[in-house]
């Protein structure tokens, strides 16, 4: 008698604890805004993608080259270096920032780093496995006329329970030719957290 009260006792145990442990998860609009931790997230980096580009495409820069020489100038973007506190990729709102350039249709956009270098790997390959016809040639890469680079940074001050994380991110744009600066754009994030 006393093992099967027992086992119904652990039995009741396990299906309460198993049951106590349940996820729920839903899926939700990928604009909505949900901050769970405080920290850098989504909603951050599309507000800084979307502030960005409406910068960089409203800037003197862009009418200039075009009334010079009446054409839509090359960007390639660059490194977004994280020099915050926190683990940041920066390559979700960079990728936002390339397709918003690509779908105004007043910039053309090149790659860079490592997916440059795939590219070249490709066309490498091609020089040996690949039939004339259709083989792609060196040397007929487009050329950048401008590079886009940047930073994040952050401060945080904190004291007992509450907590300011203070981001701002720089982005600037460089005459690649001259080195001049055309363009420098930012975007601030300011969040209060309570424990």
């Amino acid at each position: 008698m006393k093992k099967v009260i027992l086992l119904a006792t652990l039995s009741f145990i396990l299906v309460f604890s198993l049951d106590s442990c349940s996820r729920k998860i839903q899926r939700v609009s990928p604009d909505q805004t949900i901050d769970i931790s405080g920290r850098w997230n989504d909603t951050d980096s599309r507000e800084v993608s979307e502030a960005m580009i409406q910068q960089v495409l409203s800037g003197a820069w862009l009418d200039r080259y075009k009334t010079k020489f009446g054409k839509e100038p090359v960007v390639i973007v660059g490194l977004v270096r994280n020099k915050s506190h926190e683990h940041i990729d920066a390559e979700t709102f960079i990728k936002d920032i390339e397709q918003s350039f690509i779908r105004s249709g007043r910039v053309r956009l090149v790659k860079g780093g490592a997916f440059r270098e795939e590219l070249r790997a490709e066309r490498a390959d091609q020089q040996n496995n690949s039939s004339l016809s259709t083989v792609k040639k060196f040397g007929k890469e487009l050329g950048a006329d401008f590079m886009l680079q940047g930073t994040i940074n952050s401060i945080v001050d904190a004291h007992k329970k509450e907590k300011v994380v203070y981001y701002q991110i720089n982005l600037e744009l460089t005459n690649i030719e001259t080195n001049e600066t055309v363009w420098i754009g930012d975007k601030k994030i300011k969040k209060f957290i309570e424990n």
